[in-house]
């Protein structure tokens, strides 16, 4: 067998595989032996059809289904052969597949291969540690938090005021025409919600129970309904009720209601404050984590097989189409173009790539240990953790998500150790509430 390889452009290579006839020829021979044994033909008993018989009758079909397994199966031998790993499915170009008896077989496959690199430049890469502490006024603000999602609402018998909750008819009107979606009735709105465009909610304060107001408004120039984009309109606006809010005591039937049982405050201020604790250190260590994902990113500039981003922005195109069934369960997701995937689904296989390198050169495994307490943590926040505990060892898929995510923070660690490393006082608003960059590194 006759190989050679060719460098096409980045990392696309050209494989060219030359069978001699004779191995082909040796194949179907033998197959056609084998088929002798359970061939079945008119006029002759089970295994007794003679060799020639077999051989006007299959013998081109089986050349066929070799020359088929013959492409497969040395494919494979010159990829062993010349070390090539390759990413994503080649493109077959047979040059010679004759069917004829003495008839070599020769063809072309094209695919690109894996990048070659060594991670580099971990010792130039800087991480700021958060130092965050869960504060009393922390705790506070969450509490006040859990009793605003209890809110009570009673009737005010004066003007409306910002918070306060209106129930109103509205009708909107462009160019003096109603315009579709711009109607409902008996809709509450909480003004200073911002749920309404700008302008809409804060000309209701002020209003009083059985009034009508014309408001006008401006709708945004990238109103996401292009048709209503820049326009001006006019809503005729009948408020039948006003209501003021009022946060619930914290009474022991409030406690209840948030799931203690024993109506105990603090008990629930101390179950707060082990959950805000718990959030806390994930925030931290995903703000740890991206800085040394972003920090190997920019010190490894590598080539990425444009085969994995397209399997990634398939993968990406499935997840959205998911998270969005909820409310669009007839989307398919083939009206969303590849480019809104192409930088996250490129930057995902970058880093599959650097953190599988990562892994090899520095030997890392999941620990059994961290896998244990990674599941704990998971488990801790239910009624029975042991139950899910239990779960998750017991479902092979899911307890190789864990182990994976342990893995990647063997990776973060052992940067870790090599980079520089800073330390920064954040508020606990902060690194739970973080703001969005510009722009995500490595694109």
């Amino acid at each position: 067998m006759q190989i050679s390889v060719e460098a096409k452009e980045g990392l696309e290579r050209q494989l060219t595989v030359q069978v001699p006839a004779e191995r082909i020829d040796e194949t179907v021979a033998s197959r056609l032996k084998s088929l002798m044994k359970t061939a079945r033909l008119d006029g002759f008993r089970p295994g007794k059809v003679p060799l020639k018989v077999v051989q006007k009758r299959f013998g081109e079909q089986v050349r066929q289904e070799v020359m088929g397994d013959m492409i497969q199966t040395t494919f494979q031998e010159a990829l062993d052969q010349e070390k090539i790993r390759p990413a994503g499915m080649p493109q077959i170009n047979p040059s010679k597949m004759e069917l004829s008896e003495g008839a070599g077989l020769a063809y072309t496959a094209t695919f690109e291969v894996y990048p070659e690199f060594k991670i580099s430049g971990t010792e130039s890469i800087s991480v700021e540690r958060p130092q965050v502490e869960v504060g009393d006024a922390d705790l506070e603000k969450m509490i006040d938090n859990l009793r605003k999602q209890r809110l009570q609402w009673d009737a005010a018998d004066r003007a409306a005021e910002d918070g306060d909750r209106l129930t109103i008819d509205f009708t909107g009107f462009i160019d003096g025409e109603k315009f579709e979606g711009g109607s409902a009735e008996s809709t509450p709105l909480i003004l200073g919600s911002n749920s309404m465009i700008d302008g809409f909610e804060s000309q209701l304060v002020g209003v009083s129970a059985g009034d009508e107001k014309s408001i006008e408004v401006t709708f945004p120039e990238n109103y996401q309904a292009e048709k209503l984009a820049g326009k001006v309109a006019t809503f005729e606006i009948k408020v039948h009720k006003i209501e003021a809010s009022q946060l619930p005591e914290m009474s022991e039937a409030f406690v209840k209601e948030m799931g203690i049982e024993s109506g105990d405050v603090e008990e629930l201020r101390s179950g707060a404050k082990d959950n805000m604790q718990r959030e806390m250190q994930q925030a931290v260590k995903k703000k740890i984590k991206q800085q040394v994902m972003d920090g190997l990113l920019a010190q490894n500039p590598i080539d990425v097989p444009k085969a994995l981003v397209q399997e990634e922005i398939e993968a990406l195109r499935k997840q959205m189409v998911q998270q969005m069934s909820e409310y669009a369960p007839d989307a398919d997701g083939s009206s969303f173009s590849d480019d809104i995937f192409r930088d996250e689904g490129t930057r995902r296989v970058k880093l599959g790539l650097i953190i599988a390198d990562v892994v090899s050169q520095a030997k890392l495994k999941p620990s059994e240990e961290k896998v244990r307490e990674m599941i704990e943590s998971i488990a801790a926040p239910y009624e029975d953790p042991q139950q899910v505990v239990n779960y998750y060892y017991s479902n092979k898929e899911m307890l190789n998500n864990v182990e994976a995510v342990v893995l990647e923070e063997a990776v973060v660690d052992w940067v870790m150790d090599q980079a520089q490393v800073s330390e920064k006082a954040m508020s606990f608003d902060e690194i739970m509430n973080p703001a969005k960059p510009s722009a995500a590194a490595g694109e």
